[in-house]
């Protein structure tokens, strides 16, 4: 006997109207279609008058526990110029207990007044001899003060790690500016006494239900690298396994096969709405940090960025992971990373490896050429149209006119039969997926023609966003029973309207999630 039936206007899909109800039965749908037909004796009925049934909404790159951090943390995101950096440090600063470092996140130097990054000396002031590091937006770029950097023993005589750069003035001083995995030297240094708890996590992610998110492609450290100071995250996920509200599909940052394999094994098992899905790695930065690989300059810099990936130990790795059943996530922004990452999935496409395990991060610049390569290779695009919300003001100043068309090709990807597959990378930026699927459409003015149909906008964080993570597709017989009801039709609405739309009730495996009663939207 089924246990529950949930009807509205319409049972809304990328692929059309498909009835007015959703039958569930122990978790999974068990039909769907109209609502007088499904309709039975002693079956639960919950309806939705004036509303429509979606597809559960998927997010395919997100920081979970980076995301945690954030709502309880500082977020210089609102910061408007240095002087008022320095005031909301010092605050923070105060709250902290004696020589505890002082973190912040979602540093944007191009929102600043005087459009550049802090120096050290401005962050001691309001810092002192307490070390301090304030994470740029895109997770790329940092800036640590004086105390900071001589923690790292990071001196003009420190040479640029692989990957990385230490921005130097005319002396040869360390400005305080890190680039890459310069930011490793500092953030493996620092020692957080207040990590992220479980229950905040459990309640953040709780919260992302109340989104319409029913499912994430989780990016995860293991206790190194950029984010160290969370410590091992795939051992917080495990440890809350049994009270996920959403499911996690884990992509695990390695840099070696035993951290890998330790992950994986870890996760795999630990309860059923979490899932070791495979390896996360870098080739390049970012375009705000103008670290992204470029083939030719940034328009307004002197670089082409920092090509990070090693063909020879990205290789292993990631061979390392499909021998471990998971998938291969490699974040390339510039096109010259783009290439060189397709370069490396084409030798593993030649020895056999499943085109659907392999997916390039980002795709932000792409020559033609390659996105033709990519659709012949059937690599997945995981693609986040938030970027476009926030780079409107710098992204043709950054790029160039003639690099603009080929920035964020949703059109041109699609074309070519690239798999698509959405996220937001929050809490690079915040996790509204229903404004990811607006921004898929009208790109925030940025090239209109590279804009995706309504229902290609509604795929790319439903059915596209479960292919990429792996699972079933959605809102169909025998799947999992995730699935949103929004008050209108997300394919018939504007793309503003698009952006209004309240979440009425979400469903996971048939169980409806609450977000807690203290639960905002976290804005950034």
């Amino acid at each position: 006997m089924s246990d529950l039936l949930v009807s509205a206007d319409a049972v809304r899909t990328p692929d059309g109207v498909t009835g007015n109800a959703v039958l569930v039965d122990n978790g999974m749908v068990a039909a769907v279609g109209d609502v007088e037909e499904l309709r039975a004796p002693g079956i639960r009925e919950e309806r939705f008058p004036g509303r429509v049934i979606v597809p559960g909404l998927r997010d395919a790159h997100f920081h979970p526990v980076g995301y945690t951090a954030g709502i309880t943390g500082i977020s210089l995101k609102p910061v408007g110029d240095i002087a008022e950096l320095i005031e909301v440090l010092g605050a923070g600063a105060a709250a902290l207990s004696p020589g505890e470092p002082l973190e912040a996140i979602r540093l944007d130097d191009e929102g600043l007044a005087e459009g550049r990054y802090p120096t050290r000396e401005e962050l001691d002031s309001a810092t002192g001899d307490r070390p301090a590091l304030l994470h740029r937006y895109c997770g790329h770029v940092a800036v640590a003060n004086s105390a900071a950097l001589a923690l790292a023993n990071i001196s003009p005589a420190t040479p640029d790690p692989t990957g990385g750069g230490i921005d130097r003035d005319e002396a040869g001083e360390p400005t305080g500016v890190l680039r890459e995995t310069a930011v490793d030297l500092v953030a493996t240094k620092l020692q957080r006494t207040a990590p992220v708890t479980p229950q905040l996590l459990i309640s953040a992610l709780q919260g992302l239900a109340g989104l319409g998110l029913t499912s994430i492609g989780a990016i995860v450290g293991c206790g190194d690298g950029l984010w160290a100071t969370l410590g091992d995250e795939t051992k917080l996920l495990a440890e809350v396994a049994a009270e996920l509200p959403i499911r996690v599909n884990v992509l695990v940052i390695a840099n070696d096969h035993d951290t890998l394999e330790a992950a994986a094994s870890r996760l795999t098992g630990a309860g059923d709405r979490l899932r070791f899905l495979g390896l996360k790695r870098f080739a390049d930065g970012s375009l705000g940090g103008h670290t992204a690989a470029m083939h030719s300059e940034f328009n307004d810099a002197p670089t082409t960025g920092t090509l990070r990936l090693d063909p020879k130990v990205d290789g292993a790795l990631a061979r390392h992971a499909l021998d471990l059943g998971g998938r291969v996530a490699t974040h390339a922004i510039g096109d010259r990373a783009i290439a060189a990452v397709l370069d490396l999935y084409q030798t593993l496409l030649d020895e056999g490896a499943d085109a659907g395990r392999l997916r390039i991060e980002h795709v932000s610049v792409i020559d033609r050429a390659d996105i033709a390569r990519m659709g012949d290779l059937e690599v997945t695009a995981s693609v986040q149209p938030a970027f476009m919300g926030s780079e409107t003001e710098w992204l043709e100043r950054r790029v160039g006119g003639e690099r603009l068309p080929l920035t964020y090709p949703f059109r041109s990807l699609a074309d070519a039969g690239v798999p698509l597959a959405g996220g937001s990378d929050c809490p690079v930026e915040p996790p509204y997926p229903l404004s990811g699927i607006a921004l898929a459409r009208d790109r925030a003015g940025i090239y209109p023609a590279e804009a995706l149909s309504a229902a290609e906008a509604l795929s790319l964080f439903t059915t596209g966003a479960a292919r990429a993570m792996g699972e079933p597709e959605p809102l169909v017989v025998g799947s999992p029973a995730d699935f949103v009801v929004l008050d209108h039709d997300p394919v018939m609405a504007t793309p503003d309207e698009v952006r209004t739309l309240r979440v009425a009730a979400t469903w996971v495996g048939g169980e409806e999630i609450v977000p807690p009663e203290d639960w905002a939207v976290w804005t950034g």
